[in-house]
């Protein structure tokens, strides 16, 4: 039987982010279990890119904090490109509760050591991009570190920069069950099984199927997030942010010549719905040409639109760490659509838990699986 002392199961970019921190801090005998023939087929190849720090809870602000400068510094560190874009996030509020909200995060994140964030005036932001409908503008935030990552580049420099410092990866590999005898786990694989004694999932949108191979319920269920870039446009500025209209959760940035438009359709159910839904480009052309009035010209290809996945939990944060029910099984899951931005930290956060058992990163209690049976659920509203 082969040994490892660390099995993580799923290759994209969280999983490859776990391998490389724990590859960094001198963990030298990692594998990273793929059940596809090659890494981010999951969620990683199909998402957005988006970074940012403005977020309304203690735990995801820190998480960008580690994460944001990670990126930032990537391509130096690992000697692979990340494509970290700081073209920032522009929050776009259109009534008083909505400034309010934003007024109240942009204390938080101050007070927590984000110094790159501003709230504008509405007429700040119709000066910036006068091709925004701004009559119902009120106001808005701004993070200048805020931006986008090329999720796929750096889910391969993460893998790549721990195979060159010993980590193994097995594509093409199926884990069919997990067995646990006096702290030993053997990992059932397509390719014969593997003895650890510790064991990260890291399977996405899959995860509650792993864990369930373990004993373990984990609370986290796929939901479908559908992404239309444009062809190529050029009335409108390519050095702009990432824009949120807050009055229906629309939102855009660019994208090579073009734009990419993404919208979180409220009436999308829970389920592993892989595919494009064609209906949805009217849905999303109709907000993008409500608040750009020059996205009316806007040309989209159908057959270049696609679909992904969230990993969704209750409260729209991660679980991470060890499961007291399952000793030496670690969750690395549900981050409701900001596995990409939090990839950094997630990866920091289970190498220290694994190997010290503890991290100064954040407070992990906060972040574990026991939260929700005990009812200490916290709510990340700003959720896109």
């Amino acid at each position: 039987m082969q040994t490892a002392e660390v099995v993580i199961i799923g290759g994209g970019i969280v999983g490859s982010s776990i391998a490389y921190h724990l590859t960094a801090a001198g963990c030298k005998d990692v594998l990273v279990i793929e059940r596809e023939t090659a890494q981010g087929k999951g969620s990683t190849g199909k998402s957005m890119g988006g970074v940012r720090a403005q977020f309304s809870t203690a735990v995801n602000i820190q998480m960008s904090l580690y994460s944001i400068p990670f990126y930032a510094s990537f391509d130096d560190r690992l000697g692979y490109p990340a494509d970290y874009r700081p073209q920032g996030y522009l929050f776009c509020a259109t009534n008083e509760g909505h400034l309010a909200y934003l007024r109240t995060n942009y204390e938080k994140q101050v007070a927590m050591g984000l110094k790159d964030v501003r709230l504008i005036s509405a007429g700040e932001i119709r000066d910036m991009f006068p091709q925004l409908r701004g009559d119902d503008i009120v106001g808005g935030s701004f993070c200048a570190i805020d931006g986008f990552v090329d999720p796929y580049s750096v889910m391969i420099g993460f893998m790549a920069w721990a195979a060159d410092h010993g980590a193994r990866l097995w594509k093409n590999t199926q884990v069919t069950a997990i067995d646990r005898a006096q702290a030993v786990f053997s990992v059932q694989t397509s390719r014969g099984p593997v003895s650890t004694r510790k064991v990260v999932n890291a399977a996405g949108a899959w995860a509650k199927s792993v864990a369930a191979m373990a004993g373990v319920d984990l609370p986290v269920e796929p939901l479908r997030r559908m992404l239309v870039p444009t062809e190529p446009f050029d009335q409108f500025p390519h050095n702009a942010p990432m824009i949120i209209d807050m009055s229906n959760g629309f939102h855009f940035r660019p994208e090579a010549l073009g734009f990419l438009l993404a919208w979180n359709d409220p009436e999308e159910t829970p389920g592993y719905k892989m595919d494009f839904d064609p209906a949805f480009i009217e849905k999303i052309l109709v907000r993008a040409a409500d608040r750009v009035p020059v996205f009316e010209n806007l040309a989209v290809n159908p057959k270049r639109a696609w679909a992904g996945l969230y990993e969704m939990t209750p409260d729209h944060h991660p679980i991470l760490g060890e499961t007291s029910a399952a000793p030496g099984f670690y969750s690395a899951n549900g981050f409701s659509g900001h596995g990409v931005m939090h990839a950094p930290a997630t990866g920091k956060i289970l190498s220290d838990l694994i190997l010290t058992g503890k991290t100064d990163l954040i407070d992990a209690s906060l972040l574990g699986l026991s939260r929700f049976a005990e009812g200490k659920t916290i709510h990340e509203t700003a959720v896109l």
